[in-house]
């Protein structure tokens, strides 16, 4: 296996040891992931259509009046809970890892952990960064097409594809989509798996999340861009492959966490 040169955080005493990796332990990761997807029961997948279903009511919500232009950024911003709908994967990925039963019934198990006060913490993190997302979404459509809402789906689209504020909204939505997802990222790429595993704070957790993300800034981004292509294909059609996408990226993430943390130099992670 491809793993890679530990080297320790600038600050072992509030960060955990990081590890730098190589492309070609986002490969094992994915691969490691699909394997627990495949080896769970079946009738896990339910938990999977929890996310589906959250798309489908917000586009039910959304696809007239006054939220219509929302729809798009409520649609791309769920990708910003993802990690928090993940923590249980996270645990069944554990309890698997452990030699534990991991039956889709120990799903909600997470909450029994003892840093689960820090999974809250950075879970309400993630929620507060995914409602700063929308609301600079809806600045933004109102600082480049006004107040007032368009008058059907078709109209909306077309002003969107035809006009230059329409481009202008596209453009510019996606790259500050882009900083908002960088940093959910940054944060729980590693803090989530590392506080379901370890009895650590939000606060050391994140932290260690970070230090990983900039000792691997380049692969971290191509991690997120293959989360981002999975997710929109899952989407496809009404957002039903998710019920597959979320458990292999959930377990996929997690298998990161252990080659990106150098657990067993840490002492808080050693059970």
């Amino acid at each position: 296996m491809a793993v890679a040169h530990p080297v320790s955080a600038a600050s072992p005493a509030r960060t955990a040891p990081v590890r730098t990796i190589r492309r070609d332990d986002l490969r094992i990761a994915l691969r490691d992931g699909w394997a627990d997807f495949m080896s769970m029961r079946g009738d896990l997948i339910f938990i999977g259509l929890l996310y589906p279903l959250i798309g489908i009511i917000a586009a039910t919500v959304t696809m007239g009046g006054a939220l219509l232009p929302l729809f798009f950024p409520i649609a791309a911003g769920i990708s910003l809970l993802g990690p928090i709908v993940a923590i249980g994967f996270y645990e069944l990925a554990r309890r698997r890892e452990d030699g534990l039963e991991s039956g889709w019934s120990h799903f909600l198990d997470v909450r029994k952990r003892p840093s689960a006060d820090g999974i809250s913490v950075v879970a309400a993190l993630l929620v507060t960064i995914f409602m700063l997302w929308v609301a600079a979404a809806g600045a933004l459509y109102v600082g480049l097409w006004g107040m007032n809402a368009p008058e059907s789906v078709g109209a909306f689209l077309t002003r969107l594809f035809t006009t230059p504020e329409g481009w202008g909204l596209i453009v510019i939505g996606n790259l500050v989509g882009l900083g908002f997802a960088a940093v959910v990222l940054a944060v729980s790429v590693v803090s989530l798996p590392m506080l379901v595993d370890c009895e650590v704070d939000a606060g050391t957790a994140v932290r260690t999340s970070i230090a990983a993300f900039r000792r691997n800034t380049g692969l971290m981004m191509r991690w997120g861009l293959i989360v981002a292509a999975l997710l929109v294909l899952g989407s496809i059609p009404l957002f039903i492959g998710l019920a597959a996408v979320l458990p292999w990226l959930g377990y996929a993430t997690w298998h990161l966490y252990t080659r990106l943390v150098d657990r067993a130099a840490f002492p808080h992670c050693q059970d």
